[in-house]
């Protein structure tokens, strides 16, 4: 323990001595420090003073050269400018010249150019003059056409209106589907009178029945045509603007078109009018009006056919009678047939008449010659023999005695094969006989 504590001053002892001589070791520094910084002070003033004179040097030279320059550039200046200017008094009037020349010439080539150019420009303001007139022109008479197109706009809408109240009476409506189905069945190629009767009726114990329409068929059957428009509703299913509302108004439609299936139907046309399918057409003078009702009511069409009575709008009527066309065609071609063939069997039994005549005149011909022959025969040995004698006792004649020929030629046969053979079973007697029978 005594030797701990001796240990411990003594090193506090020799930390305390050590400090001591550190201190008096620094101050010498410090002191030494000092001195030099006094030192490099006086040094630096005098730097500074002998830049200081250098600097005034410098610029009392500057100065000096500076005044030096500005005469010596000033002298330099005032002679360059005046060679300058006169150089370029010269150069600029050469130039002129040339530049007054090629500007004349630039100037003639540019006329030459322009002058064209111009013309067209003349020319293209005139036109734009008479285009403009023809403009204000074309623009009244548009004004005008417009015009005219609002006032014919008027009148049909005029007219539209007064057909659609027209149209609201039974009797024009009747009257216009009559006029329709004529004119389906002019279309389809018929031809009234021939193929189809208008108006025709038929007396019943009811009454009178006339159907609008009897068209004819080939081997004399009929079919009946009825034209019937169901059109009020319709036309008031078109005036509605309430969805709910034009479709209660197109059922009724549909309602009245099959109406008028029952009441046709009723009616039994194909049991007054024979021979006739039992089936009558409803004409309906509208694609609209047929189609509505059948969308409006699937079992319309069914319900028609039970009835005896089948719907048609214009395209499938004329589809129905365009057959119907074309059935007539073939009957007219079948009766032609008929007719050629009767004419070409009148006509081979006159050819075969006219043939056998030929032959009586052939055979004539060849007796005929077979007797001129025989004449000359007897002519030339008996009849001239004796004339001779009597020339030769001294009778005298004005001519000599002709010489006559036999004839050899005999009448051509008939060579057709059709004609050969017909007439070998004829009789000798009738051979010779001429035939009084007309060809």
């Amino acid at each position: 323990m005594d030797t701990l504590v001796v240990a411990l001053l003594s090193l506090a002892l020799g930390t305390v001595a050590g400090a001591l001589w550190m201190s008096s070791r620094s101050r010498a520094a410090h002191e030494a420090a000092l001195q030099e910084k006094a030192g490099l002070a006086a040094a630096l003033e005098a730097e500074r003073r002998a830049a200081a004179d250098k600097i005034a040097l410098l610029q009392n030279a500057e100065v000096q050269l500076r005044d030096a320059f500005s005469a010596l550039s000033a002298q330099a200046l005032q002679a360059n400018s005046e060679s300058f200017l006169q150089l370029a008094r010269t150069s600029l009037g050469e130039f002129q010249k040339s530049a007054t020349m090629d500007l004349d010439g630039r100037q003639k080539a540019i006329d030459s150019l322009i002058g064209p150019l111009r013309e067209s420009l003349n020319k293209v303001d005139a036109k734009l003059v008479d285009v403009d007139r023809g403009r204000a022109s074309s623009q009244a008479q548009l004004s005008e056409q417009l015009r005219s197109l609002t006032q014919a706009q008027q009148v049909l809408h005029s007219e539209t209106s007064k057909l659609s109240r027209a149209l609201r009476s039974s009797n024009i409506r009747g009257q216009w589907g009559e006029i329709q189905l004529r004119r389906v069945l002019e279309c389809a190629g018929l031809t009234e009178g021939m193929h189809f009767d208008l108006k025709e009726s038929a007396r019943t114990d009811e009454g009178r029945l006339t159907p609008d329409a009897i068209i004819k068929l080939p081997g004399g059957k009929n079919v009946v045509v009825d034209a019937k428009v169901a059109l009020s509703a319709y036309l008031d299913a078109m005036d509605c603007e309430d969805d709910l509302t034009r479709d209660t108004k197109l059922r009724e439609h549909a309602r009245q078109v099959k109406d008028h299936v029952n009441q046709l139907g009723n009616k039994s046309y194909w049991t007054h009018f024979q021979p006739t399918p039992d089936i009558v057409v409803m004409f309906v003078p509208g694609e609209a009006l047929l189609s509505t009702a059948l969308q409006h009511d699937e079992g319309l069409l069914e319900f028609s056919m039970n009835k005896g009575v089948m719907l048609a709008s214009p395209l499938t009527l004329i589809a129905l009678l365009k057959a119907i066309a074309y059935g007539w065609q073939q009957d007219t071609i079948a009766k032609n047939a008929l007719e050629i063939s009767e004419l070409g069997r009148n006509l081979y039994d006159r050819i075969a008449k006219l043939a056998d005549h030929f032959e009586n005149v052939g055979r004539s011909l060849a007796k005929a010659v077979q007797s001129y022959n025989g004449a000359v025969g007897t002519l030339e040995t008996r009849v001239l023999v004796t004339a001779r004698k009597l020339k030769d006792k001294g009778v005298t004649a004005s001519e000599e005695f002709r010489e006559v020929e036999t004839v050899d030629i005999t009448p051509r046969l008939l060579g057709a094969p059709e004609l050969v053979g017909l007439f070998d079973d004829v009789p000798a007697e009738a051979e010779i006989l001429p035939s009084t029978e007309p060809v």
